[in-house]
């Protein structure tokens, strides 16, 4: 039961967003999400998941499972939604419950000798199944809404012509 006289949820705000990755040495699931917010409408300091403040433990301990699940890269949720790559969870807090939407996007990381360009990125758009491209120093995060075999992806980037694809994750 909410009690209106407990207030709002101090750790989270209507709309906060928040990105998991898990690829080479980056894995924010053991870091109890640090760093994992996107998108709020206060200071991401006094948010959870922003630089200073991971998310609250009793959130934490009702969507943890299945953040850990869209990592790995399985079904969140089968048979329960209509998408396994999605899940509704909500806080156990007791008087200020927090809802939240969990959705797993699946991407593949292409490891680069250099920086990705824009051709590098409108090579890897042409290929079906390819959602998004998102470069992060001298590595390409292609967002994918159907599976790409490897292979397609590192023969695209190398069409660019600006330098070999090291290792696919």
């Amino acid at each position: 039961m909410r009690l209106p006289q407990a207030g709002s949820c101090p750790c989270y705000q209507v709309g906060d967003t928040f990105l998991f990755e898990r690829y080479g040495s980056a894995d924010d699931f053991w870091h109890m999400g640090l760093n994992t917010l996107r998108q709020t409408e206060e200071p991401a300091e006094s948010t959870a998941g922003g630089p200073a403040f991971p998310h609250c433990s009793e959130a934490w301990d009702a969507i943890s499972r299945y953040i850990y699940a869209g990592l790995q890269g399985g079904s969140i949720m089968r048979g329960w939604m209509r998408d396994e790559r999605e899940m509704i969870a909500c806080c156990s807090g007791g008087t200020r419950p927090v809802i939240f939407r969990i959705e797993r996007i699946d991407c593949k990381v292409l490891h680069l000798s250099v920086p990705g360009t824009e051709v590098c990125r409108k090579e890897l758009l042409e290929l079906e199944g390819v959602k998004e491209v998102l470069f992060k120093d001298s590595c390409a995060e292609v967002v994918l809404d159907a599976d790409v075999e490897d292979q397609l992806l590192k023969a695209a980037a190398e069409r660019a012509g600006d330098g070999a694809v090291l290792c696919v994750e």
